[in-house]
This record gives structure tokens, C-alpha cells and sequence, in this order.
């Protein structure tokens, strides 16, 4: 959904002058600055890519489209970090990821670790500046159904006004806001590790 997001954008955005598109199939996309690239995530190291200067990254899965832990675990960490080693090699300086609110590798929770490991990864093997962005529930049109992120979204909605705060990072955020936040962020030239929390990316000025 936010990848969907950050393409569309990409395209449209004059500072960029191409735009390299990694897929598993094609799309059927056409634009004139777009190049799809059909790849196996699985062998990111071995596959000759074009230089590139920034790299945005919003590859993610669930358990239940993964099919198991092993296979969520390969999509939100193994191919995140084989994407993050492919971008110093193309000679790319940002790395920009998405992950998720409360990630952290010592967490509980197998969903929140995987992301802090995933993160932790990126930091030692990617490019000089690394732009993680962690938003909460995310809001947008899905290709895929999840009923149970349906009702999830309704909930924080309705209790949104309470989140204030320290609880305002839990607030629900919209996918375009987030990709709009990563491409405007790339712009700014950090020059080294930059997170950002949900709250901050609702509030990041573009």
C-alpha cells in the first residue's frame, strides 16, 4: 500500500528523473521514466542492477499471507536487508524503510521483533543515511482484504481524540502521508540515521 503510494508519487515528482521499479511479475504500469525490473528477492546479491542515488524500500507481509513464521520472517527481514546491501552496491546514499510503530529486537512480540531486526540490519549493512519511518495503523486502499485491520482502524479512529501526547504516535495515519513524508525526507539530506515515529510523520512539514 505505501509502496503503491511512493511509485505514484516518483513518478509524478520532476526530481526525479527515473525510476527503477523491483517486481516479482509485471505490473502492466507504463510511464516514461519507469523501468520495472523482474527480480527473485531471493538472489538480490547476485542480480546486476543500475546505479541508483536513493533507494525506498516498503516490503512487508503478515504471517497469514507469508504462510508461516520462516516466510514472514524472509519478506520483513531477509529481502528488507538484501534490498538495503543491493543499494550500497547500485552506489545509492539514502536508504529510506518503512517498519512499524514499536518495533525493537528485544520485543515480546514476534511481528515487533522481526521489524527491530529488520532495522537493525539495515543500520550495519545499507547505505550512509538510513530514514526509518514507523508508522501506526496504516489507512489506505489495500489490494489485499484484512478484515481484522478493518475493524482495527474503525476502533482508532474513534478513540483518536483521546491519543494525545506520548500516545499520539498510535494514532491511525494514512499511507499517502507516509509516502509523501519518505520522498520529502529523501529530499532533506539528513546524512545519517533518522527515525520517525507515526506522530512525527503525521506532523513532518512538506
Amino acid at each position: 500500500m505505501v509502496g503503491g503510494e511512493i511509485l505514484k508519487k516518483l513518478l509524478a515528482d520532476g526530481d526525479y528523473s527515473e525510476v527503477h521499479s523491483l517486481v516479482r511479475r509485471p505490473t502492466g504500469r507504463s510511464h516514461p521514466k519507469l523501468t520495472e525490473i523482474i527480480v527473485e528477492f531471493d538472489n538480490l546479491d547476485k542480480i546486476q542492477l543500475p546505479s541508483v542515488d536513493d533507494v525506498f524500500c516498503a516490503l512487508g507481509s503478515t504471517i497469514k499471507k507469508a504462510g508461516s513464521r520462516e516466510a514472514f520472517y524472509t519478506v520483513d527481514h531477509d529481502y528488507v536487508a538484501g534490498l538495503a546491501r543491493t543499494a550500497v552496491r547500485c552506489g545509492a546514499k539514502q536508504f529510506m524503510v518503512v517498519s512499524s510503530i514499536m518495533a525493537d529486537p528485544g520485543a515480546k512480540n514476534f511481528y515487533l521483533r522481526v521489524k527491530g531486526e529488520m532495522e537493525q540490519s539495515v543500520r550495519q549493512d545499507g547505505p550512509p543515511t538510513i530514514l526509518i519511518f514507523r508508522p501506526a495503523t496504516l489507512e489506505g486502499d489495500r489490494i489485499e482484504k484484512r478484515p481484522g485491520e478493518k475493524v482495527a482502524i474503525v476502533i482508532m479512529k474513534a478513540i483518536g481524540f483521546l491519543l494525545v501526547g506520548r500516545l499520539k504516535k498510535y494514532r491511525i495515519i494514512n499511507a499517502e502521508t507516509v509516502a509523501r513524508v519518505m520522498i520529502s525526507a529523501a529530499k532533506a539530506n539528513f546524512g545519517s540515521l533518522r527515525v520517525f515515529e507515526s506522530d512525527e510523520i503525521a506532523e513532518y512539514p512538506v
